[in-house]
């Protein structure tokens, strides 16, 4: 059956396989580039063979999909019906992914509204779902796109990595506060402000700050209806375990999703990453 209003993000999104089934979004894969090899996010490319190559050392870097690939997702959102598409992309701050988006847009064949959500990963997932829930009943072209961006606003993303190597290598994150943290031997924590990755607090010892990054989650999580999305990289049993105390302590707590990044934000932080979303229904 059709839906009125399509939806449409980017892999880094990384919304589970059921949820993007069930609620029938598309995602556009970013490519990461390998050695000489360019290879789609999701599909091409996993986690594990990522993780493998940086600790490898093997030149690892990203690209944002074309607008050729936008315009096919538009084309065949149409073609099942679709009288409207919200496309919703990780921060235009970070990656040229949005840029993309707006350029396919205006020759789709229906409106499409490209929208900059600030987020990455389940960030991001979640105002998608936010705006697949009000296509499915009914709602219009702005009042889905007026829902993720209420979503976002209510978002909120904090990672803890084990080095800052990778975030200075890719250029998303200053080399001042990289080396600063190298100096000090301290664990970042990061945060996602205004679209862009910046220092939220240097702990000690890996341990200390990964009970710091729960006790941040928890605090923003507060006692209201909230989803959380713990994700990985290489660090199953770390998230897991992570996983489980929030459980314990966020009350107002609906949906918890465990997950792994994929290729391209690992690329950028390196294995051992671990991220909490936190976003308010």
């Amino acid at each position: 059956m059709s839906r009125h209003v399509a939806i449409v993000t980017d892999s880094t999104a990384y919304l589970p396989p059921p949820a993007m089934e069930r609620h029938s979004i598309t995602a556009v894969p970013l490519t990461v580039v390998l050695g000489d090899q360019a290879l789609e996010e999701g599909t091409e490319i996993s986690a594990r063979s990522l993780a493998t190559a940086l600790q490898k050392r093997r030149p690892v870097t990203t690209s944002r999909p074309s607008p050729e690939m936008f315009s096919q997702a538009y084309r065949a959102a149409a073609d099942a019906g679709a009288t409207g598409i919200v496309s919703l992309h990780l921060s235009a701050e970070l990656s040229g992914t949005y840029d993309a988006a707006v350029l396919a847009a205006k020759d789709a064949p229906v409106p499409v509204r490209v929208v900059d959500t600030g987020m990455i990963a389940m960030a991001l997932g979640f105002c998608a779902l936010a705006a697949a829930e009000v296509s499915e009943t009914g709602g219009s072209l702005d009042e889905a796109v007026a829902a993720a961006e209420k979503r976002a606003e209510g978002t909120f993303a904090y990672f803890y990595v084990d080095t800052l190597d990778y975030l200075r290598r890719g250029g998303r994150i200053g080399a001042a506060q990289a080396l600063l943290g190298s100096a000090l031997l301290v664990k970042p924590l990061l945060q996602l402000d205004d679209g862009r990755i910046d220092m939220l607090e240097r702990v000690r010892t890996a341990s200390k700050a990964i009970a710091r990054l729960e006790e941040i989650a928890a605090e923003r999580a507060g006692t209201a209806p909230v989803d959380i999305a713990v994700h990985h990289l290489s660090a199953p049993e770390r998230a897991a375990a992570l996983a489980d105390r929030l459980r314990e302590r966020v009350p107002g707590l609906v949906d918890l999703h465990v997950s792994e990044v994929g290729a391209v934000i690992g690329a950028h932080t390196g294995p051992g990453l671990l991220g909490v979303v936190v976003s308010a229904r």
